[in-house]
């Protein structure tokens, strides 16, 4: 099983204060114990809304909305991919994560093809199959 774990954001990482040099040591250390176990697939922290923007879709129209955005209880600051065998593994890790109190962390299971049953039929399984293998080689098409 996949798992997208959220690092929700707050005001210090939405004013552009990055982590300090023991808060990245520790998440450095944190990440190779996953990478170790096998369970890290991705990572990353993203910039502020300050820098990013939404599209609103409404029917055929589209609003480009720039950042930043002030819901700052919704906002994500980072998030991991695992493979873990299970939710509870994914908590399990998530309790050994490096931060401090009043931070919340969600964890939510990816969908895999099997989650789709029948609605997924073979033609589609096989298309989805080709657009992962050609993303996982980096393949751009022109």
């Amino acid at each position: 099983m996949r798992f997208m774990v959220l690092v929700p954001a707050g005001p210090e990482s939405e004013a552009g204060v990055l982590p300090t040099p023991d808060l990245l040591e520790a998440m450095g250390r944190f990440n190779e114990e996953l990478v170790r176990a096998g369970v890290l697939l991705a990572a990353d922290g993203l910039q502020a809304t300050s820098k990013g923007a939404r599209v609103v879709f409404d029917g055929d129209r589209r609003t480009v909305i720039d950042g930043p955005f002030t819901e700052s209880k919704e906002l994500i600051a980072g998030y991991w991919i695992w493979q873990c065998r299970s939710l509870d593994e994914a908590i399990e890790w998530v309790k050994r994560a490096p931060f401090g109190g009043g931070v919340a962390i969600e964890i939510r299971q990816i969908f895999e093809p099997d989650d789709f049953g029948a609605a997924l039929s073979p033609e589609l399984r096989e298309h989805e199959e080709r657009l992962r293998a050609r993303s996982a080689a980096g393949q751009r098409r022109a």
